[in-house]
């Protein structure tokens, strides 16, 4: 494996900034959302700050996990190519349609399986729901709210769980996660309280600070680690709503949110 510019790690994950985190476990590395295009507009949004690793200096990776591909902040042009150039790439059923090759659509409450490198079977990966947006928000044809959204549950022999949200702000939607993997101890939380004023009257897209306590609270996780939460104008919470609502809640120790391109190193 070629050497890179973020060492490889044991079992750790980094955010880079946006959704965009990179996740080494179990001798893999995986990256959720890639989004590396510079600072700029894109179509409605607007980004307002890079990643703090570029896709150069992540290297060859193992898995791309999409949530979504319909929106720019989660997947923009470097990374649907970074994406599509890995050698496989979970999504849901519509997104994987869409990407074609290596995407494999998983549809709620499916798995895929992934052999590991560290010589310990394989890492199983859970798509499990998510809305984005206002549970009483208009549903598509397809009975989702603003468009299919997927989390991801990893999971494996030795390992921690972890759940990857996405682009979630249903608080009913990870009680489901909890009670049917009810050991995850390791939550990625997309956060930053996302709105789009013409979209239901400019109710969040995704969960606000205080979800998000109540999303690791519900999980009963050890460690968050949350994303989605600056480089875009539209994010609408930062890291200082975060820190403040997980002090007022009595659980800053749960907290990891160092700044990007920090490993937050997991229990196992």
């Amino acid at each position: 494996m070629a050497t890179t510019g973020l060492p490889r790690q044991e079992c750790a994950v980094t955010v880079l900034g946006g959704p965009t985190a990179v996740i080494d476990i179990a001798g893999l590395r995986i990256v959720s959302d890639p989004t590396f295009d510079p600072p700029g507009p894109q179509g409605y949004l607007t980004k307002t700050t890079g990643p703090a690793v570029d896709e150069q200096s992540v290297g060859p990776v193992d898995l791309v996990l999409v949530s979504h591909d319909l929106h720019p902040d989660n997947l923009d042009a470097s990374g649907r190519a970074f994406a599509t150039s890995a050698p496989l790439l979970l999504t849901g059923p519509l997104a994987a349609a869409r990407l074609g090759a290596p995407a494999v659509g998983l549809a709620p409450w499916t798995t895929h399986t992934v052999r590991r490198r560290d010589g310990e079977g394989d890492l199983t990966v859970l798509a499990v729901p998510a809305v984005h947006g206002p549970e009483d928000g208009e549903r598509d044809a397809d009975g989702n709210v603003n468009c299919e959204v997927t989390g991801f549950v990893l999971s494996g022999e030795g390992l921690p769980t972890l759940y990857v949200s996405g682009d979630n702000a249903s608080i009913r939607t990870v009680a489901e996660v909890s009670r049917r993997v009810p050991d995850i101890s390791v939550a990625l939380l997309h956060a930053g309280a996302a709105r789009v004023p013409a979209k239901f009257e400019g109710r969040p897209l995704s969960m606000d600070s205080g979800r998000t306590v109540s999303a690791a609270a519900v999980l009963g996780a050890t460690i968050v680690v949350p994303a989605h939460y600056d480089g875009w104008t539209h994010f609408s919470e930062g890291r200082a709503e975060l820190e403040h609502a997980f002090h007022e809640a009595g659980l800053s120790s749960l907290l990891h949110a160092p700044a990007h391109g920090t490993w937050v190193h997991l229990n196992s």
